[in-house]
């Protein structure tokens, strides 16, 4: 499945929000050498319920808002 996900880094605390406008999952670690990448694939590997691997970013790596494959099998 594919999600488009806005990315804010630097939050409070790590969250998964449905809203009106799409996804927004909110991240404690800054956006530096891509690290907030790593932290998105790990935070949605444990939110889906699937392994680090089945979550890939296909498009956006530098950016906060990102297409995201999440596949279960």
């Amino acid at each position: 499945m594919k999600l488009n996900i806005k990315v804010i880094p630097g939050a409070r605390q790590n969250a998964f929000k449905e809203e009106a406008g799409g996804i927004r999952v909110y991240l404690t670690t800054p956006p530096i050498e891509g690290r907030a990448n790593q932290a998105l694939v790990k935070f949605l590997a444990g939110h889906f319920g699937v392994n680090a691997s089945r979550i890939e970013i296909i498009k956006g790596l530098k950016s906060r808002n990102k297409v995201v494959n999440v596949s279960s099998i």
